[in-house]
């Protein structure tokens, strides 16, 4: 079974690369794009035949590991 997560600052907190991606997008003539929030993809192969088993593990690696809860938020596909 396949899972996807993405991972996402929480609104409210800086994201430097997404304004810096922003503003290079604005050099190139990309004038209408007024926010960028940049984020990252993590796909993961996992043993779990059930989707409600694969889906409450990744939840736990993301609480431990995959995501800082603190500043960022995740959301879980499973695939």
């Amino acid at each position: 079974m396949k899972a996807r997560v993405t991972v996402m600052l929480k609104t409210g907190v800086l994201d430097p690369q997404g304004e810096a991606i922003r503003h290079a997008l604005g050099s190139l003539g990309f004038a209408g794009v007024t926010g960028v929030r940049q984020g990252k993809v993590i796909e993961l192969e996992l043993a779990a035949t059930e989707a409600a088993t694969a889906e409450a593990e990744v939840k736990a690696m993301c609480e431990k590991l995959l995501a800082n809860t603190v500043i960022e938020s995740y959301r879980v596909e499973i695939l």
